[in-house]
C-alpha cells in the first residue's frame, strides 16, 4: 500500500515538474506583454444618480472588446478603464458608456 501510495505522489509530482517545463519563456513574455500593451483612461461620466448607476456603466464599458477592467467611482463620477489600444480606443468605451444612458468624455489618462 505504501508502495502504491508513493508511486502515485511520484508520478504526480513527475506531471507538475513536466507541465512547468512545458511553459516556454515565450509564452511568459507574451503574458508580460500584454500589460505592456495596456493602456489606462479615465472618463467623466454624466447622468449617475444612484447605486446601480455604475454597475450599468462598468458593465456597458466592460463589454467593449479589449476592455480589461472598468472601476467606477461614484463620488467623482469617473470611470478608470484598463484596455487594449490595439483592439479598441477610448472613443469605442465611452459610446458603449453613452449608449447606456451615460455619457463619457476622457479626462485623463
Amino acid at each position: 500500500m505504501k508502495a502504491l501510495l508513493f508511486a502515485l505522489l511520484f508520478s504526480l509530482g513527475a506531471i507538475g515538474l513536466w507541465t512547468a517545463a512545458a511553459s516556454s519563456p515565450a509564452q511568459a513574455q507574451s503574458a508580460g506583454a500584454t500589460t505592456a500593451e495596456s493602456q489606462s483612461a479615465i472618463f467623466a461620466i454624466e447622468n449617475m444618480t444612484c447605486a446601480l448607476c455604475p454597475v450599468t456603466v462598468r458593465k456597458a464599458m466592460a463589454g467593449v472588446t479589449g476592455v480589461k477592467s472598468v472601476s467606477v467611482d461614484f463620488e467623482n463620477n469617473t470611470a478608470r478603464v484598463l484596455f487594449d489600444p490595439a483592439v479598441t480606443d477610448t472613443a469605442a468605451i465611452a459610446a458603449a458608456s453613452t449608449n447606456a444612458g451615460y455619457p463619457a468624455t476622457v479626462v485623463g489618462g
